[in-house]
């Protein structure tokens, strides 16, 4: 692990920072608990969270309400040990060593609450087969 603790730790990155990797963050810190160190960040963060992918959150008891979008960093990449961009390209940074894994997912800004649904539910499934990878 090239984090500082002995427990993995799992970078969500995307364009915004307010509505997939909040969704995977709050699904990761909700499945693994302290068991692995969760961040989230954005390339061109957002000024809040979607309102709707809050609520498509809450519906599972899930509150990602106080979240705040973060802007990526490359401290942030170096010491996370898995690398997870939901779209964000190029913008980010590359460490040798690091696992990187592209998740191709449909961006809920400006959908409804059905369509936030179908993508929380694929971050979900997408979360449980991490968790069980990396615990």
């Amino acid at each position: 692990m090239t984090s500082s603790t002995a427990k993995p730790s799992v970078l969500f990155v995307c364009v915004h920072n307010a509505g997939r990797s909040q969704m995977a963050a709050g699904f990761l810190r909700a499945i693994a608990g302290d068991r692995i160190e969760v961040r989230s960040a954005g390339s061109m963060p957002a000024d809040k969270i979607n309102p709707v992918a809050v609520a498509a959150m809450k519906e599972l008891r899930i509150d990602i309400a106080s979240e705040r979008p973060k802007v990526l960093t490359d401290e942030a990449v170096r010491v996370s040990d898995v690398v997870i961009t939901m779209g964000c390209g190029d913008a980010c940074p590359f460490f040798p060593g690091t696992r990187y894994e592209d998740w191709k997912l449909d961006d809920p800004a400006g959908q409804g609450i059905d369509a936030v649904r179908l993508i929380r539910d694929e971050i979900r499934d997408r979360i449980e087969k991490l968790v069980a990878e990396l615990i």
